[in-house]
């Protein structure tokens, strides 16, 4: 008998050497980020799949920098390809791997993938909430996401694991229930365990949830539903989960909304034994439509989809520096997209523990939201600017004896006015219970972004713009208030646009307008809703063009957004959206109101940091007790439909409530009638008013009248002038003889344009710049008008790098080519690296440079990250860096727009910067010494 013949040993498994390449290979791209990063900005944590420029910033010059690391590293040699070519850390470890000859297949890339994951806590590749959910639920099943505080002793935890359970078996319920993918099913439920569970089930199950409010009382539970059911037919739901108490009332709105099939609670669905089957979701489905939080005879429902809610999350987490380390407290209610999406959606994506209570425990007790932040060490919380006012000024000091609020990083105020005031008494006030006041946040969004648009930077505190008040109400501008402006109007700074979000301001016909005028304040961005749910008309009323009308009017100034008012009815009364409509129909009703002439709207508190809302009635009614009745009578109206008693309600004779000529009710002009206290006072004669009205009218529009005039006049001037100038400078490009003559003769000619372009253009510091030997400009990139003005300034030793863009037009070439630019590419990595070391060779013989290190510029105000080209080649060859800094320009000729405008400019020469080494760190030094200077002058926000 043969004996059996050897087995060949199995191949080694590449698993181990492959894990530990990966691992050494992210540490040596994390180690680089963190080196390049922005001067006081924390490092982006590196994984597999981020993009190596957009992510991680790490352009072709860094890439080669990184090449030369991963071969010191690892001991490997690269082809010349790969950095050119690999777009993420898992392009450079498959190419590691083969360097090294270990075998890539799918076994290491499971096991790279596996590396990733174990370095991070979010899910970057997730597409739907749903993702999101079960890929924390898969990683640490055990982290607890969610703590409920009930009263003051009792807390409930449930992990990652659990919300998944506890969802799969609602949405199981759900298909029980002939739920099918697409139908929308309404949730209203108080904050409870159930709210989250019920949520993710509807999504599990392929439905749309559609959050409503629960009612404050269950003794208005009937009046409560009969007033939800306009908003049930709207969105269409097929099923309603609620509290048990409200299931009888089920045939009661069965009967009103025909779509409504039953009514039934959490329990209902949870015990329903069923297996949940598996359903596609796709980025592009409804992940829940937001309606407002009051009631309306026309709701509308903002459509948000997956791929909306999770760019918001991420650009939200983002720019605060979310980590997994963070907590987050919260009592805003769950139906509203702060309390869902800000305080909720945002932490399960970054794996941040959320200690949520109800809102009724907050105003309860303001102090159970404070002493929540102390006992779990809060970092992040969120409020409307009314509860920062209650705790600055209602609460008594002994309920705050030993509380320590110094966890406490970011103190987001937003979803209704943010009053200056407010904001410093709150500081004040808790200062000493370790309060940091730079953790202040106004923020500002809407449900139509999902949530957020803007964001301050962080740790800056409250920024407040003098503003005069005459000026603003004359000619819509904000202007300055001059220093001894007694009554200054003084509006907070709402922050910047989040990354990948732009934001405008535009007058009626939908024209941008300069820094500082008042509009309408308009949106671009990756969470823009497609508009409202069946509600075709309302969503084109919602757009203008491809931007997104906010209803908010305001201004920018220095990138910064400032909010000044709205254009629509919007009232907001201790953090709820409410709408006049209902109210004013209703109290029209009320024996002894004239029918028709009531008139609802909100008038600013400072007192309370929120809204009063006002109830203007008009009555023939002159008996005081009747009169009192009245006012009895409209505030129980008052309370069933919004929640409250009005803070006024103003009883006034016929015709006191101004109408329009078809019969509608004039808000706001019925408001500046109460605001003057003009209300009920004999009226002038009808040719007197007519003519203060018309008198009035014609002064503001002849004064905008006449802006726009000279707008277009110089803008007229301003072309042809650069129309002529320019042909007369192609002329030359093509006839002077020498590259010298040349050069010169373009030299003077854009010195006379900047000349004749009227522009008030001043200059500083401009002795700084060395007469000779190699020197570096580096400059901030607003407009098209930095690089005429920069061209004038400079000597005319100076080359300047273009965009390459420029060389493929045979005009700009000849022209820029002879004024001696030098082309470089910004997207090709290869030829990119190519054109820095033939600058570099340039400036190695002495050759002065000026580089834009932007790159290029948007319309949006800030300053972008630097590209490391000019200061690699400065600490190379020696060379000092000069930075200069324009402001103004982008008002100038902004991006996207053909309209110049004579606005003040300012050009700031910084002192030269000498390099203090040769190598990388040397370079990412003058870097962020280059972006300091430029930052502190340009005014506008950094963006790196």
């Amino acid at each position: 008998m043969q004996p059996a013949a050897a087995q060949p040993d199995p191949p080694p498994d590449p698993a181990p050497e492959a894990d530990a390449l990966a691992r050494r290979l992210l540490a040596i791209v994390a180690a680089l980020v963190a080196e390049s990063a922005p001067a006081g900005r924390a490092p982006v944590v590196p994984t597999l799949d981020s993009q190596l420029e957009r992510d991680l910033g790490i352009d072709s010059l860094a890439g080669v920098e990184l090449g030369l690391r991963i071969e010191q590293a690892l001991g490997v040699r690269l082809p010349d390809a790969t950095l050119t070519e690999a777009r993420t850390p898992r392009d450079l470890v498959a190419a590691v791997l083969r360097a090294a000859g270990i075998a890539h297949g799918p076994q290491t890339t499971d096991v790279i993938a596996l590396v990733a994951e174990r370095e991070i806590a979010t899910p970057e590749g997730a597409t739907t909430l749903v993702a999101m959910l079960e890929w924390h639920a898969e990683r640490h099943p055990d982290r607890t996401h969610i703590t409920l505080l009930e009263g003051d002793d009792r807390a409930t935890a449930w992990t990652y694991a659990r919300l998944l359970e506890e969802a799969r078996r609602v949405g199981a319920g759900l298909q029980e229930e002939g739920i099918e993918p697409g139908q929308s099913v309404a949730i209203m439920l108080p904050t409870s365990l159930e709210f989250f569970a019920s949520y993710f089930g509807i999504l599990l199950a392929g439905a749309v949830p559609v959050p409503i409010y629960p009612p404050v009382r269950l003794a208005q539970l009937g009046d409560h539903m009969r007033r939800q059911a306009g908003v049930l037919t709207s969105a269409e739901a097929r099923l309603l989960v609620t509290v048990p108490e409200a299931k009888p009332l089920g045939t009661l709105l069965k009967g009103q909304v025909p779509t409504l099939k039953r009514v039934v609670t959490f329990a209902d669905l949870a015990e329903s034994g069923e297996t949940l089957a598996p359903v596609a979701r796709t980025p592009d489905d409804i992940a829940f439509l937001q309606y407002t939080s009051g009631s309306t005879g026309n709701p509308k429902g903002v459509i948000l989809t997956h791929a909306n809610l999770l760019a918001n999350v991420r650009a939200m987490g983002r720019a605060a520096g979310a980590t997994a380390s963070d907590v987050f407290v919260s009592w805003l209610p769950l139906y509203h997209d702060m309390g869902l999406i800000g305080a909720w959606l945002c932490t399960q994506y970054f794996a941040i523990p959320l200690v949520v209570m109800s809102p009724l425990d907050f105003l309860a007790r303001p102090t159970r939201w404070l002493w929540a932040i102390h006992r779990y060490r809060g970092t992040l919380s969120a409020a409307p600017n009314f509860a920062y006012e209650i705790c600055a000024t209602k609460l008594d000091e002994r309920d705050l004896e030993g509380l320590d609020l110094s966890s406490w990083r970011w103190a987001f105020n937003g979803a209704e006015p943010v009053s200056p005031e407010t904001m410093e008494r709150f500081a004040a006030r808790f200062a000493p219970y370790g309060l940091d006041p730079r953790s202040l946040a106004p923020v500002y969004g809407l449900a139509e972004c999902a949530l957020d648009l803007a964001f301050p930077p962080p740790q800056r505190g409250v920024v407040t713009d003098r503003v005069d008040r005459a000026q603003l109400a004359a000619e819509a501008i904000a202007a300055p208030a001059a220093p001894d402006d007694p009554q200054p109007l003084r509006v907070v700074g709402c922050g910047q646009p989040l990354p990948g979000y732009q934001i405008r301001i535009a007058d009626g016909a939908g024209r941008e307008l300069p820094e500082r005028a008042i509009g309408r304040v308009e949106f671009k961005g990756p969470s823009a809703t497609r508009g409202y749910f069946r509600n075709p008309e309302a969503t084109q009323a919602l757009f203008d063009g491809d931007w997104l009308d906010t209803g908010d009017l305001g201004y920018i100034a220095a990138g910064e957004l400032y909010l000044t008012g709205r254009s629509k009815d919007l009232m907001i009364r201790g953090g709820q959206n409410l709408y006049p409509y209902e109210l004013e129909e209703a109290v029209g009703n009320v024996p002894g109101v004239r029918k028709g002439c009531v008139a609802v709207f909100a008038v600013p508190d400072p007192g309370k940091g929120s809204e009063r809302v006002i109830v203007l009635a008009e009555t023939r009614e002159a008996d005081a007790a009747k009169r009192a009745q009245l006012r009895q009578d409209i505030n129980a109206l008052a309370v069933d439909l919004i929640g409250g008693p009005a803070d006024d309600v103003v009883l006034a004779p016929p015709h006191s409530v101004l109408k329009t000529s078809s019969g509608k009710i004039r808000r706001a002009a019925s408001r500046e009638l109460f605001e003057r206290g003009a209300i009920g006072h004999k009226a002038a004669p009808v040719w007197e008013q007519f003519a203060g009205l018309a008198l009035a009218s014609a002064r503001g529009r002849l004064a905008q009248l006449a802006r726009t005039a000279r707008e277009l006049a110089y803008a007229c001037y301003a072309w042809t002038m650069f129309g002529l100038l320019g042909l007369v400078a192609l002329v030359a490009a093509l006839i002077v003889p020498t590259a010298a003559w040349r050069r010169a003769v373009l030299h003077d000619i854009v010195r006379l344009m900047a000349r004749l372009s009227g522009l008030p253009v001043t200059v500083t510091g401009r002795g700084e710049l060395p007469e000779a030997g190699t020197v570096v400009v580096v400059a901030n990139h607003a407009s098209y008008v930095d690089g005429l003005l920069l061209f004038a300034l400079l000597p005319k030793r100076y080359v300047v790098a273009a965009k390459e863009g420029f060389a493929r037009s045979f005009w700009t070439r000849r022209l820029l080519g002879a004024a001696g630019a030098h082309f470089v590419e910004r997207f090709d990595p290869q030829r990119g690296v190519e054109d820095t070391r033939a600058l570099a060779a340039l400036a190695a013989g002495g050759q002065a440079l000026a580089f834009f290190p932007e790159g290029t510029f948007t319309r949006s105000p800030g300053l972008a990250p630097f590209r490391m080209g000019a200061f690699v080649i400065a600490a190379q060859t020696g060379a000092s860096v000069v930075p200069v800094a324009f402001h103004g320009t982008r008002s100038v000729l902004r991006a996207d727009s053909w309209i110049v405008r004579r606005r003040p400019v300012r050009v700031t020469f910084g002192a030269p910067l000498a390099p203090t080494g040769r190598d990388w760190a040397a370079a990412v030094r003058l870097r962020d010494a280059a972006r300091a200077e430029i930052l502190r002058h340009c005014g506008e926000p950094d963006l790196a």
